[in-house]
């Protein structure tokens, strides 16, 4: 009697939990809030797979080697020796004064000594070398460029607030989006591509924009644009600014961004803050450039380029630059998680339209009904009253896998319905296992109870071992599947677990309480 208690406390303390996570899925205001989340073939979508253009990645390490070995040429007063860039993956070093080599060769192996000597050219009068990265760490750099454009695109997606995203890396350049429930798909992709490398550049105030697009661009400097939309006619505007190449301050120091409105014009703008050092640099910048204009650039594009009127401390400044309330939004999102390491272009898209979820729900649900249904009968014509018990157990089997699903916040896929239903033939199996040795049993003359005994005794290791290894077959399928073969691994999964805890302690404590509280004398199986 204490056995059955115990058993009884455990059965009421599962099947309390697993109503309580499935209420909410049916009622949502009920605690804890959480329901079965459903997934991109359900609900519809966005399902995105990203390639990530790794040699820029390179190319923007060996640019960034490029301006520090400049900024160390002038600082040690190199007159006669120039970096340059060549084909965007290697560097060329020209030295026209062959007394300065012994000195530049000694900062490069103190400063540089990453870089790799691919060629070296000598004449009488000058000595150019060639320089790369080493195999190893161009690999290193694209490994790392494809993780941390993960890890940003997961940051901008987890503001954006979809739930339960399917990101992850695909192969060693891509990357796979799935965005359930996601309606607005080209905001979406706007906000995942976008690289968001934020720069401060001064204007050249020396040249006129209009002029520098008929006769050609001062060397040191660039024409870029700024690129709105006229609210009375829709025409996009182009209105070009010519920006000294140096970038006098990047968004790697930025520690915030948020929207704010504007009290006097009433229109969002983005405040932005920046760390001690991007502070120090920022009062520096606007310090020493007083009344002239300092251009805000993200992704190549002015924002808005105002005159510095004083130096600004305090780390902090605004962008603004005739936003809707959602691209101000999106931009401070993309902002606060960083910009990606390398550009992304879109190698497939494909959308999921909510009809067609609605459509699969539908008939999956109705396949799951039908088995189901038969079964179910199946039970009750084939093994009379004892069918019954075991189709309580399948009812409640089914409302575990439900909790489950909900409990983890796992994703219901049309896989995972597949998955459910598969558990519902698994369930049923170790039922039949176990009656038949019930029947054995009683055809050797025990006692209903001895016979309910001897058959859980007999049949319980052989559940145990094909359940288990279903288990560990399904753990792999999750750890190494992807999309639907991860929804159809966690379904099985669950419904496994939930099996064994159905059929040998469920059902046994039912007969229990028959043949042993009530005292049944006959058993009808």
């Amino acid at each position: 009697m204490k056995k059955i208690s115990w058993r009884l406390i455990l059965i009421l303390a599962v099947f309390t939990i697993a109503v309580i996570y499935v209420l909410p899925t049916f009622k949502p205001s009920f605690w804890p809030h959480n329901k079965i989340n459903l997934g991109l073939d359900l609900q519809g979508g966005m399902h995105l797979v990203l390639e990530v253009e790794t040699d820029k990645a390179v190319e923007s390490t060996l640019e960034r080697f490029s301006q520090e070995i400049g900024e160390m040429i002038k600082r040690e007063n190199l007159r006669n020796v120039s970096v340059a860039m060549v084909n965007g993956l290697r560097l060329s070093v020209r030295i026209t004064d062959l007394t300065q080599e012994k000195t530049f060769q000694e900062l490069m192996d103190k400063e540089f000594r990453d870089l790799r000597l691919v060629s070296r050219t000598q004449d009488m009068d000058s000595l150019t070398m060639v320089l790369d990265l080493p195999d190893e760490e161009t690999r290193h750099i694209k490994n790392l460029s494809v993780q941390q454009a993960l890890e940003t695109i997961r940051n901008r997606i987890d503001q954006f607030g979809v739930s339960e995203p399917d990101i992850r890396i695909q192969g060693t350049n891509r990357i796979l989006i799935q965005l359930p429930g996601v309606t607005d798909t080209q905001r979406a992709k706007e906000l995942i591509g976008k690289t968001a490398i934020l720069e401060f550049k001064l204007v050249n105030e020396d040249i006129e924009p209009e002029t520098a697009e008929k006769s050609g661009v001062p060397a040191g400097s660039a024409i870029y644009y700024q690129v709105r939309q006229d609210p009375g006619t829709n025409r996009e505007i182009r209105v070009p600014y010519v920006l000294v190449d140096r970038t006098l301050l990047t968004g790697a120091y930025l520690t915030d961004a948020r929207v704010q409105i504007d009290s006097q014009f009433n229109e969002p703008y983005v405040s932005i803050n920046f760390d001690r050092k991007g502070g120090r640099i920022f009062e520096r910048i606007t310090g020493e450039n007083v009344k002239k204009r300092l251009a805000i650039v993200l992704d190549n594009k002015v924002y808005s380029a105002p005159v510095i009127q004083e130096k600004i401390s305090g780390g902090e400044a605004r962008i603004t630059g005739y936003f809707t309330t959602e691209e101000a939004r999106d931009l401070a999102i993309v902002l606060r998680a960083g910009a990606l390491p390398a550009p992304v272009k879109i190698l497939e898209e494909r959308t999921v339209g909510p009809s067609l979820g609605a459509d699969s729900i539908r008939k999956g649900l109705t396949s799951m009904m039908v088995g189901g249904i038969l079964v179910l009968l199946f039970m009750m014509i084939y093994y009379q009253a004892s069918g019954i018990v075991a189709n309580i157990a399948l009812v409640l089997n089914i409302l575990l896998i439900a909790a489950g699903l909900a409990a983890f916040q796992a994703t219901l896929t049309l896989p995972g319905i597949a998955g459910i239903i598969l558990t519902i033939g698994m369930a049923v199996d170790a039922n039949v296992i176990i009656f038949e040795r019930i029947r054995e049993e009683l055809d050797i003359g025990k006692t209903p109870r001895a016979a309910v005994d001897g058959g859980y005794e007999r049949s319980t290791l052989t559940i145990l071992d094909a359940n288990v290894t279903t288990l560990i077959a399904a753990l792999v399928l999750f750890q190494f599947g992807t999309g639907p073969v991860k929804g159809f691994a966690v379904t099985l999964s669950l419904g496994v677990i939930a099996s064994l805890f159905t059929s040998l302690i469920l059902t046994k404590h039912i007969f229990d309480y028959f043949l042993i509280t009530r005292k049944f004398k006959r058993l009808s199986i």
